[in-house]
């Protein structure tokens, strides 16, 4: 190692010069920059040892070489333990020797070389104030509203029209609608499960289950759906066998899904106040909707089954029973002939329920499909069995309730 210069005895306070350059010129790797403490007195903390750590430089030596070696071995000084503090006597030997020669603590700032220091990235500076927290996100729909209202209302207007004009066109509109129902769900089957249910024998038998129900009743209707049954069983068997047996089950079970539960709305048709029965049930239905999704979406906490339709909650079935109720008493009290308010309650509560499993029924069917929607055709809502998936299963309840309360009319 080469020589070290002499310097000063009296140097290293804190008037000093640091920035000056050492006489020697730079060290070499193995010289530490850094200030030897003097024994002045004891106990000193050396003030401008923090001040350099804190600048993460260190000024040039300003005592013999000799000495700092003597602090180094200070350090070690036997008995030492950095886990145990040294005894409180001021006049310890190991005491003195802490209070001369601290050791730096973990959290300060470690000795770095300046070329050491040329060479590190610079920190980021800190931001001067705190950034805003993102807003929630608003709650949404999850539909076109717009063109659901819109469909909605056009839906209603072509019912309520041929309802009360002709009684065999709203007939033709049930027909039509089962029709497509019954292709949006087969269609579905054969994409996702490649389940091949027949559709031209399951299209025929539900158009004639409807029109045996409205002029037969309901014993016109089950025979259609025996006869349903059995034309899909006959037709699947052109084809090879492999699958026959899960074809044959969808299809008998699409003909009592879709067909068959219309009828009912069919037979409501009957009654001498048909058409205001079928108004009941349609409001009922459309209501109870309405108030699960107003109620739901607005208050909505606890789900009623997340695994089943995430979006449903307790609060939201409260609703719908709430506004089914309501328009139940309405509707007993002034549409249906000799009909009471406390009749319209009973059939709203009831209506509520059938419709909310209604409405988890098919959305089991879709999870297991895999899809959000049966179809497309209708914006703003999906397809026509997304519709229908409430009103089928209200549609037997509905029937059996007024016939119940006010006879068949």
């Amino acid at each position: 190692m080469p020589e070290m210069p002499d310097v000063p005895a009296g140097g290293g306070g804190q008037d000093d010069d640091r920035g000056a350059a050492s006489p020697s010129g730079p060290l070499f790797r193995d010289e530490t920059r850094y200030e030897a403490p003097r024994r002045e007195s004891h106990g000193t903390q050396y003030p401008q040892y923090q001040q350099d750590q804190q600048h993460r430089s260190y000024a040039p030596l300003d005592q013999p070489y000799q000495q700092y070696q003597q602090y180094a071995q200070d350090q070690q000084h036997p008995g030492y333990s950095q886990n145990e503090p040294y005894p409180h006597d001021q006049h310890h030997p190991q005491h003195h020797d802490q209070q001369q020669h601290p050791q730096p603590q973990p959290h300060e700032t470690p000795y770095v070389t300046p070329h050491e220091a040329q060479h590190e990235s610079p920190q980021e500076p800190m931001p001067s104030a705190a950034q805003p927290a993102p807003a929630p996100p608003k709650k949404s729909a999850g539909r076109d509203l717009g063109a659901a209202i819109g469909v909605g209302v056009g839906l209603g207007a072509v019912i309520v029209a041929s309802l009360f004009i002709v009684k065999a066109v709203f007939i033709g509109v049930i027909a039509v609608a089962v029709v497509v129902g019954l292709w949006e769900l087969t269609s579905r089957l054969q994409e996702r499960k490649e389940i091949k249910a027949p559709l031209v024998p399951l299209a025929v038998g539900g158009a004639a289950m409807v029109v045996a129900g409205y002029v037969r009743g309901a014993e016109g209707a089950w025979v259609a759906m025996a006869l349903t049954a059995l034309a899909v069983l006959v037709w699947r068997m052109t084809e090879p066998p492999e699958g026959y047996l899960k074809d044959v089950t969808a299809g008998v079970f699409a003909a009592f899904y879709v067909p068959f539960l219309a009828t009912f709305v069919a037979m409501m048709l009957t009654a001498d106040d048909g058409p205001q029965r079928v108004l009941t049930f349609l409001l009922l239905t459309v209501v109870s909707d309405t108030g699960a999704y107003a109620i739901g979406w607005r208050f909505g906490k606890h789900k009623l089954a997340p695994r089943i339709s995430p979006g449903k909650t307790r609060e939201g079935l409260v609703g719908a029973v709430s506004f089914a109720m309501v328009a139940g008493a309405l509707c007993m009290q002034f549409l249906i002939d000799d009909g009471a308010w406390w009749q319209g309650l009973l059939l709203g509560l009831a209506v509520a329920a059938s419709a909310t499993l209604g409405d988890l029924g098919e959305s089991m069917i879709k999870r297991d499909l895999g899809i959000k929607d049966m179809g497309t055709l209708l914006p703003g809502h999906g397809g026509i069995m997304d519709r229908l998936d409430s009103l089928l299963p209200t549609a037997p309840v509905v029937w059996l309730l007024l016939v119940l309360f006010v006879g068949n009319g």
